[in-house]
C-alpha cells in the first residue's frame, strides 16, 4: 500500500531548483456511508484528528455496515485501509476469521453495558434497535404484536447492513426456534427492505411505511436538529437487541504508528464527543460535557438482548435461511 502524498514546501522555480518536499502521511479508514456524510461525524472527526496528526485522514465510505466485512473479505490483505471502523459485534468473529486485523493496544475505561476485553476491535458507540414510528400512532408492544398487526415497515437488508442483520439476531434471541414461525408472520408487515440504513429511514419519513427498523435513539436527532417531538422508539417487551460499533486496526497497514494514534484519538473526548449528535448513538466513553438532555427522553429497555461474537457467527447462516425462507412465499 502505497498512498503518501507530496506536498511541496516551496513553490514555483524553488521547488524546481532543489526538489525539496515535506511528507504527509495519508490514514484511510474504511467505513459505512452515513459516516462521511456532511451530516455524520466524518467531517468533525477528520478536522479534530488532522489538527492532532498533521496528516491527511481520508474517510473511505463503502456501504453499509455489514458491507465493510464483505468487502474486506474479498479485498483480503491488498486492501488499501489502514482501519476498518463500523463493524459490530454480529461480525467481529467473521472478520477476526480474515486474520487481517492486528492489537488495537488501547487501553481505555469504557461505558457499555456489557464488559470489553477484545484485544483487537476497540468499540466507538452503541446503542438499541428499535422500531420508530410516529408519536401519534398507537404503539406496538412486542416483536410478536408487531407480526400480529397491520403495520407497514420497512427493514434492511442483513447481508449488506448492520442494523438488518441486527433484526435477525434479535428475534434469534427472542424467539429462539421459534424465529421461523416470525418471520412468517411479519412477512406480510414488511413493504420493502433496502441495502442500507438510510434509505430505509427516508422511506419512512416520506411516509411510506408505519415504522421503520432504525434506533431508540433515533428520536433524540429529530428533537435535537428539528425540535420535533413527532417521532418515538416502541418499547418492546421481549426486549432490544444492543449493538456495539467497533474499529479495528488493519494489521498490513503502511502507517502502524499513525495508526495507532487514531485508534487511541477515538476514545478521547475529540472523537467521541461528536458521536451523539452526529452518529445518533451512546459513546463508548462519556464525553465530558455529558449527553444531551434529549438522551435522558429516550426509551430504555428493560431487557438488554446481546449474542456473543461466536454465537452470532454460529447462527448468522441458518437465520439468514429462515428470513429468506419467510420472505419469499
Amino acid at each position: 500500500m502505497k498512498r503518501t502524498t507530496y506536498l511541496p514546501v516551496v513553490a514555483g522555480l524553488a521547488l524546481g531548483a532543489t526538489g525539496a518536499v515535506a511528507e504527509t502521511q495519508v490514514l484511510q479508514v474504511m467505513t459505512y456511508d452515513s459516516f462521511v456524510t456532511e451530516w455524520g461525524p466524518g467531517p468533525a472527526i477528520e478536522a479534530a484528528f488532522e489538527a492532532e496528526c498533521a496528516c491527511d485522514l481520508q474517510f473511505v465510505g463503502a456501504g453499509d455496515g455489514a458491507a465493510l466485512l464483505a468487502r474486506l473479505q474479498l479485498e483480503g490483505p491488498r486492501t488499501d485501509a489502514d482501519i476498518v471502523l463500523g463493524l459490530d459485534t454480529n461480525l467481529t468473529a467473521a472478520a477476526r476469521e480474515t486474520g487481517l486485523f492486528a492489537p488495537h493496544g488501547v487501553s481505555a475505561d469504557l461505558d457499555l453495558p456489557v464488559a470489553w476485553a477484545d484485544a483487537e476491535f476497540l468499540p466507538f458507540d452503541w446503542g438499541y434497535f428499535a422500531f420508530v414510528a410516529n408519536a401519534d400512532a398507537a404503539p406496538v408492544t412486542s416483536l410478536q404484536a408487531l407480526a400480529d398487526s397491520d403495520v407497514k415497515i420497512v427493514i434492511q437488508d442483513p447481508r449488506s447492513s448492520t442494523p438488518g442483520l441486527g433484526l435477525l439476531m434479535w428475534v434469534k434471541a427472542a424467539y429462539g426456534d421459534e424465529a421461523p414461525a416470525l418471520w412468517e408472520a411479519l412477512a406480510d408487515n414488511i413493504i420493502t427492505v433496502t441495502p442500507g440504513w438510510s434509505e430505509a429511514y427516508g422511506m419512512f419519513l416520506d411516509g411510506e411505511a408505519d415504522a421503520v427498523l432504525s434506533y431508540t435513539t433515533s428520536p433524540a436527532y429529530h428533537l435535537i436538529a428539528e425540535e420535533d417531538a413527532s417521532k418515538v422508539a416502541w418499547a418492546f417487551g421481549e426486549g432490544h437487541y444492543m449493538q456495539v460499533e467497533v474499529a479495528g486496526k488493519v494489521a498490513g497497514t503502511d502507517h502502524p504508528e499513525l495508526a495507532d494514534q487514531f485508534m487511541a484519538f477515538m476514545v478521547s473526548d475529540g472523537f467521541q464527543s461528536v458521536i451523539p449528535t452526529t452518529n445518533w448513538m451512546y459513546p463508548a466513553v462519556t464525553p465530558a460535557g455529558g449527553l444531551p438532555d434529549a438522551f435522558e427522553t429516550l426509551v430504555t429497555p428493560e431487557t438488554s438482548l446481546l449474542l456473543s461474537p461466536e454465537d452470532a457467527a454460529a447462527l448468522r447462516d441458518g437465520a439468514l435461511d429462515e428470513w429468506r425462507t419467510a420472505l419469499s412465499q
